[in-house]
């Protein structure tokens, strides 16, 4: 494989991740992102779910690309993504029941994600199979690497500590202490407190993207 073959795809994951994040750049996926990122474990378990959904859905829609009609082609992308996220749900039913009681509605939502649907229609239906599949994951890393810092910074700074082990299926559970759960600040931890630090987050990107390099002033002899 060639050098440029090896630079294209690496473009079409990273473009996912940081050029067009979806939470960051795109503001899309934001009622996952406000709602399940009270702690760590079940921001990190939407992304890793999120990330199967997009890689697979993306796959399927882009190998049936030439077979769908035109006409029906957004309901048939629904009914693929609807299919797959309900395969996946009744596979964290039987493997991690604490995760989906966690996560509740939140996991057959999946099936509406803009995100979701939006690579499908902008990027599967118009592009090869392998080249759908590096984008799904791409954009599905990018939007879980977001709501994982959003989760971790919640429970760290609310709770003081981070568990392991509670929601996901681990074969170990245990409760990393930081500091004493008195100092933390517990807003963080509740509806408002998304809102917040993804308000901070959103600000912090914005200037550091916003940010201009210093010109180098060369002085004249």
């Amino acid at each position: 494989m060639s050098d440029a073959v090896v630079l294209k795809k690496k473009d079409i994951f990273m473009t996912g991740i940081i050029k067009e994040n979806a939470t960051f750049k795109m503001m899309l996926g934001m009622c996952p992102a406000l709602a399940v990122t009270n702690s760590f474990e079940s921001a990190f378990g939407m992304g890793l779910m999120v990330i199967l959904v997009l890689g697979l859905t993306n796959t399927i829609i882009s190998a049936l690309r030439n077979v769908i009609p035109n006409d029906v082609r957004i309901p048939s992308y629904i009914v693929i993504i609807a299919t797959v996220v309900t395969a996946l749900s009744m596979f964290v039913d039987a493997f991690a029941g604490a995760l989906a009681e966690s996560l509740g509605v939140f996991i057959p939502l999946i099936a509406v994600n803009c995100i979701v649907l939006g690579r499908a229609e902008s990027f599967a239906s118009k592009n090869g199979v392998f080249n759908s599949f590096i984008d799904g994951l791409g954009s599905a890393t990018g939007f879980a690497l977001a709501i994982t810092l959003i989760g971790i910074i919640r429970e760290v700074l609310g709770k003081g500590s981070l568990a392991l082990g509670v929601l996901l299926p681990l074969p170990f559970e245990t409760t990393l202490r930081l500091f004493p759960s008195d100092f933390g600040l517990g807003v963080l931890v509740s509806p408002p407190g998304a809102f917040l630090v993804i308000g901070l987050l959103l600000g912090l990107f914005a200037a550091v993207g916003n940010a201009k390099p210093k010109k180098k002033v060369v002085a004249k002899k």
